[in-house]
């Protein structure tokens, strides 16, 4: 199955768990993918996660999801940059999520980084999604 756009993959797949309450969702690995989880749990989204190889030899991204006291899932994940639309901001321009209760992710010239991040580092870049 040939895969398009690999983010979106990953935060359906973290969607879906999430309502179908899940304990965890493995996600085909990469850098970015990794990235991206290190962020979510940083933040408080997810309960953790760690890399394993799957029976097919390859590796995955376990991510373990996190709920509220009824159950909730408490992570709301929209892609921002799509392969058909890239989203870039400058530094100035960084959109916040929610009133800074969210969190965007850009990949900047610095890393992967959060909105906040990326205005401490005064650096722009491709705004991957908003996470609140």
């Amino acid at each position: 199955m040939s895969m398009t756009d690999p983010l979106a993959d990953m935060f359906t797949r973290i969607r879906n768990g999430s309502k179908a309450k899940f304990e965890k969702v493995d996600v085909p690995s990469s850098r970015l993918k990794r990235e991206i989880a290190k962020i979510l749990k940083e933040e408080g989204f997810i309960k953790g996660f760690k890399v394993v190889t799957n029976d097919q030899q390859h590796e995955v991204i376990r991510v373990f999801l996190k709920y509220d006291e009824s159950r909730k899932g408490i992570i709301h994940i929209r892609r921002a940059s799509k392969p058909g639309r890239r989203l870039y901001t400058k530094t100035d321009r960084i959109p916040s999520v929610m009133g800074g209760l969210g969190v965007s992710i850009l990949t900047t010239p610095k890393g992967i980084l959060t909105d906040r991040g990326a205005r401490k580092a005064h650096v722009g870049g491709e705004v991957l999604c908003h996470i609140w």
